[in-house]
């Protein structure tokens, strides 16, 4: 399998988890436990960001060596503008269906807070990305990021990638520390006092940031080979899967004990401020990186280990994400978050006005909006696919 066929089946295995985590109903619904959040401090969101910066690193880096810095710079803020445009699209048709469906107000104002177009205001704390909608604040990140990408590309190609490294930790030791306050608390006052809302994201985009430079910088050494990963991931060397598989079960029972509210007040006062999600805190950069390096050493020296476990574990692995809907909907990442937004907003929409429905009935919505959701990928597929059935059906009749 390709590296790149590696990389669209492990995003089409986010993207499908993301839209299963994202489903709401009322009283929830069993299918949202079934996910890897549930034994690690390790979520869909992390790997969608991490991977989205490897992509970046590992192409980009390409076409800067080729064409030079100003022209891979343009690409990449070409990319982030494109971005953009589907970031405000994505808002633009949900406020339309707001104003269209019946009651959507009162069924999204939780998610929305009453946001509509003759608001300026809030359009352009929206467009701002001061105000974020619920379940539309990836793809901002990901902007913001992207503005600095080719400045840490080209530092990575010269050989410095160690300098955006520290920088990298540094800004996300500055956002664990709450220092971006000095800017966002005076803002936020402002949009308090003016629109009433305060400023809204799930994510610290300072501490945020480590997941996705941490991609680009293995993105541009793995593009113009100057680490042979094979040769870091040794079967013959058990040092680096041990400690892996140490520090993730160090944190198996602390997750299932916080998952499930087990953990005593006096150690939860303590352990929270170490697991603060939105800030990308210790207890989630430690876990994250011990089953990125847990998965990596699986895929590149696992096939060739003497363990039979640990072979069979390694071909499961590659068989997930050789799963050609993961891979298709991994090609169409971007298309395929937007529209898993709008899949998401539907449900919820539907949900709020009906009765509370059953276990059955939210499992069969489940199942019916992962089928849609390739939706997007299929029709911008659409000449290969129905060209490749065209073909087999006639081979078939001769």
């Amino acid at each position: 399998m390709k590296r790149f066929d590696v990389i669209d089946g492990m995003r089409g295995y986010f993207l499908v988890f993301m839209l299963i985590n994202h489903l709401i109903f009322v009283g929830g619904y069993w299918l949202v436990e079934i996910n890897h959040r549930q034994f690690a401090f390790v979520e869909d969101a992390q790997g969608f960001v991490f991977l989205s910066g490897l992509l970046i690193g590992m192409v980009y880096a390409r076409k800067m060596i080729k064409q030079g810095y100003a022209a891979g710079r343009d690409l990449i803020w070409a990319r982030a503008f494109e971005l953009y445009r589907y970031a405000m699209g994505t808002v633009i048709v949900i406020l339309a269906a707001q104003m269209i469906l019946p009651n959507a107000y009162r069924v999204w104002n939780n998610w929305l807070a009453y946001s509509h177009f003759d608001d300026p205001l809030r359009l352009s704390l929206i467009a701002s990305f001061l105000f974020q909608p619920t379940f539309m604040d990836i793809l901002p990140q990901y902007i913001v990021y992207m503005v600095f990408a080719p400045v840490a590309v080209w530092f990575c190609l010269k050989g410095r990638w160690g300098s955006v490294a520290v920088v990298s930790l540094i800004v996300w030791t500055a956002g664990q520390l709450g220092l971006q306050r000095l800017v966002t608390e005076p803002i936020n006052a402002w949009m308090l006092k003016t629109d009433g809302e305060a400023i809204r994201s799930s994510f610290n985009l300072l501490g945020w940031q480590i997941v996705f430079f941490a991609g680009l910088i293995i993105g541009v050494l793995t593009s113009t080979g100057k680490v042979d990963w094979t040769k870091i991931f040794r079967p013959d060397d058990s040092f680096i899967p041990r400690t892996a598989l140490a520090i993730c079960l160090f944190f198996l029972p602390l997750r299932i004990m916080t998952a499930h509210d087990m953990m005593p007040q006096y150690m939860l006062d303590k352990f929270a401020t170490m697991e603060i999600r939105a800030d990308f805190g210790p207890v989630y950069l430690l876990n994250f990186a011990a089953v990125a390096i847990g998965l990596a050493w699986l895929l590149i020296a696992g096939p060739k280990h003497d363990s039979a476990a640990v072979r069979g574990a390694s071909n499961l692995l590659t068989r997930l994400f050789s799963i050609k809907y993961l891979q298709l909907l991994g090609r169409h990442s971007l298309h395929i978050y937007v529209w898993h937004v709008l899949i998401v907003y539907m449900v919820y929409y539907v949900d709020g006005r009906t009765p509370e429905l059953s276990q059955l009935t939210k499992t069969a919505i489940a199942f019916v909006c992962l089928g849609l959701l390739c939706l997007p990928a299929v029709y911008r597929e659409r000449d290969r696919i129905f060209s490749r059935e065209t073909l087999a059906t006639e081979k078939v009749k001769s």
